[in-house]
């Protein structure tokens, strides 16, 4: 695999840096980094309000399970607990979509599905998305999809929930 979009959120502790530890571990992978906004919780958990963004990263070496495995490292090293679905946490970071060369990877097993089988319905991803993607396309039920359709098709409050909050630095962004 050589290219993955990740959607990465916090609502606990000190969110931006939370988000920063993920593009400052990921260093020189990391080719896109969405502005920070910040979001209603989703999922119907009562909870403060997350901060999220999209990266698209980029490693030769990496598949997928291995991006997931990634992905995990870095919760933990935020010291993400895992107590209730869609609850607060410190940090989520959520494989989105994938593609090794011109092929999407598609995968669906116990431990992961690409690409995310609920992305489409997150406004919170579809529109940092665009930011670093202003082409997106997303596979939902078998069809390639425009993320921008995707986005349209939303309810109008739920893209209401997504408001520009700041920016993350890369190792190619001065601080």
């Amino acid at each position: 695999m050589t290219r993955m979009v990740l959607s990465i959120g916090s609502n606990l502790g000190d969110r931006m840096a939370h988000l920063q530890s993920v593009v400052d571990a990921l260093g020189e992978a990391v080719r896109a980094v969405s502005p920070v906004y910040e979001t209603d919780p989703w999922g119907g958990v009562a909870q403060g309000p997350f901060l999220n963004a999209v990266l698209i990263a980029d490693d030769a070496g990496r598949d997928a399970h291995d991006w997931l495995r990634r992905a995990r490292e870095l919760e933990r090293a935020a010291d993400r607990v895992r107590e209730t679905h869609w609850g607060p946490r410190t940090l989520d970071v959520d494989l989105i979509a994938g593609c090794a060369g011109a092929q999407e990877v598609v995968i669906d097993d116990s431990d992961l599905t690409l690409p995310h089988p609920r992305a489409h319905q997150r406004a919170f991803v579809l529109i940092p998305w665009l930011d670093v993607d202003p082409h997106a396309e997303l596979t939902v039920d078998g069809r390639r999809r425009s993320v921008d359709a995707l986005l349209d098709e939303l309810d109008p409050s739920e893209r209401a929930g997504v408001r520009r909050f700041a920016q993350l630095h890369t190792s190619r962004t001065p601080r």
